[in-house]
């Protein structure tokens, strides 16, 4: 079994974020950069699939070189191959052409996203994928099992959880839950030494178009600071007459 998992390279939670040219563009200077937490999760399954099943696992991701780092950290993970589509992931659209070219000419049997990356929060990518490539695609996945070529897959719905069962090639956008935190991979030394010697191959990007534009970033508005209050009137009276809420 051949499996692709697409990592975004994303701001770490505790970066603080900027914007330049008039708010039009993200400012990097100063950002570290992760694995999007929904993508570690899909690699920590991957990675079971490959150590109990004989998989082989290759990461992928779009963006110039300075996506790299985050790549070879998931070499060090285990994968045991990286592909890295040399051009600036735009929008959705344009990210899931590229990703679709790649498991074309690869012939993956099961490609794993994150059902979303937490900088932009789409979540289309994992879906318009599996159109493009007309594969079978069950999104919100919090487990998977493959025999043969047989997927069960547990995604969360509204109120409590479904079982699927589906066939192979298939997409799946996962999320937390496929696999629990505590078994989430650090690189060890050991593993960090062999990652430079895998394959990162950098492929050069088709032709393709980006299907929306950003015009502008705003950051959320500040939140007003906090009214400690220690008697139950003064908090109905506040509540009433200044948060008119009652």
């Amino acid at each position: 079994m051949k499996i692709l998992v697409c990592i975004s390279s994303v701001p770490d939670t505790t970066s603080k974020i900027n914007f330049t040219d008039n708010d039009t563009k993200f400012d990097t200077n100063g950002v570290q950069f992760v694995i999007n937490p929904h993508d570690e999760y899909s690699l920590t399954r991957a990675m079971w699939f490959k150590e109990k099943q004989g998989a082989s696992l290759t990461v992928v991701s779009v963006g110039n070189q300075s996506v790299e780092t985050t790549l070879r950290k998931a070499l060090a993970i285990g994968a045991d191959d990286a592909i890295r589509i040399n051009a600036e992931a735009t929008d959705g659209y344009f990210v899931a052409q590229q990703l679709a070219a790649v498991v074309k000419n690869g012939n993956y049997d099961l490609v794993i996203a994150g059902r979303e990356s937490i900088d932009y929060n789409g979540g289309m990518v994992p879906g318009m994928l599996a159109t493009l490539l007309n594969y079978n695609f069950v999104n919100a996945v919090t487990g998977i099992e493959i025999t043969e070529n047989k997927a069960v897959v547990t995604r969360e719905i509204d109120g409590g959880k479904e079982v699927l069962e589906t066939e192979l090639p298939l997409v799946v956008g996962s999320q937390k839950g496929i696999v629990r935190e505590e078994e989430l991979r650090i690189p060890n030394m050991r593993g960090i030494m062999m990652a430079r010697k895998k394959p990162l191959n950098v492929a050069e990007p088709i032709s393709a178009e980006a299907a929306t534009e950003a015009q502008n970033f705003e950051k959320p508005a500040v939140k007003s600071a906090c009214k400690m209050v220690d008697n139950v009137d003064e908090l109905i009276d506040l509540l009433h007459n200044e948060a008119k809420v009652i």
